[in-house]
């Protein structure tokens, strides 16, 4: 009987919500239209009743230490399904806290080194989909842990050497690309020797995959491959490759 009231007494932990932004503009533009004025809204498909403490956890790629902030669900919308969320009240505390948070957002804003990190794009082409999400998953998690969070990684996933073509040359431009040899439709020395071709990719450091052995290694590294890991990988096995491209650690 003790040990419930003591649990029915005992604080409970507030419920933390990560809350991602695109970008540091994004989370600069929350902060001055919502946050500063006391609330905004976060969506996520939890069901949270009116009075929730809550934790939000603000982060965006490349944001070293994400902004922790204290607040509570005001208001819940459950409809449409694809738009659920609520809105959330912020306690800022006293005038120092407020000050020291604004600081914090100005710096985010003038892209201080030393709040903001390097972002690397990372164009993985893999036709499985289960090794897709391990590369994928391991470089935005576990990876940026490894690195310090001095680098934050973007992946972007396709499952074949034509579309990897694709996305090479009409999206964004990519910092690296990882690459199985052995692909569907184009295999993935032949998209490499097409990189290296190309007078506006053919700097990209290629990493390349593959279960085939040494010959894989071989048409690998004859097309113009910078790295070629084994599979089965190891998330430390692409770390290491990644600590090697961006010089960190």
């Amino acid at each position: 009987m003790s040990g419930s009231d003591d649990r029915r007494r005992a604080p409970r932990e507030p419920l933390t919500l990560k809350v991602e932004y695109g970008d540091a503009d994004e989370l600069v533009a929350d902060y001055t239209e919502n946050i500063s004025a006391g609330g905004t809204f976060v969506l996520t498909h939890r069901l949270l009743a009116e009075g929730t403490e809550v934790r939000l956890v603000l982060s965006f790629p490349g944001l070293i230490k994400p902004l922790p902030l204290m607040g509570v669900v005001k208001w819940v919308r459950e409809e449409p399904p694809e738009e659920r969320g609520v809105g959330v009240e912020f306690d800022l505390g006293d005038t120092q806290t407020t000050e020291r948070l604004a600081a914090l957002v100005r710096r985010i804003d003038e892209r201080d080194p030393e709040l903001i990190g390097k972002v690397m794009r990372v164009l993985v082409v893999e036709d499985n989909p289960h090794v897709a999400d391990l590369i994928r998953e391991g470089l935005q998690g576990g990876g940026k842990r490894d690195l310090g969070g001095k680098v934050a990684f973007q992946c972007e996933t396709v499952s074949n050497g034509r579309e990897a073509m694709t996305a090479l040359r009409t999206s964004n431009p990519f910092d690296v690309l990882i690459i199985d040899i052995y692909l569907p439709v184009l295999d993935g020395s032949q998209v490499i020797a097409q990189v290296r071709a190309d007078e506006k990719l053919r700097h990209l450091p290629i990493v390349a995959v593959s279960g085939g052995g040494a010959p894989a290694h071989n048409a690998a590294m004859s097309a113009g491959a910078d790295f070629f890991l084994d599979k089965p990988m190891r998330l430390a096995d692409i770390v290491a490759t990644m600590r090697r491209l961006t010089g960190v650690g």
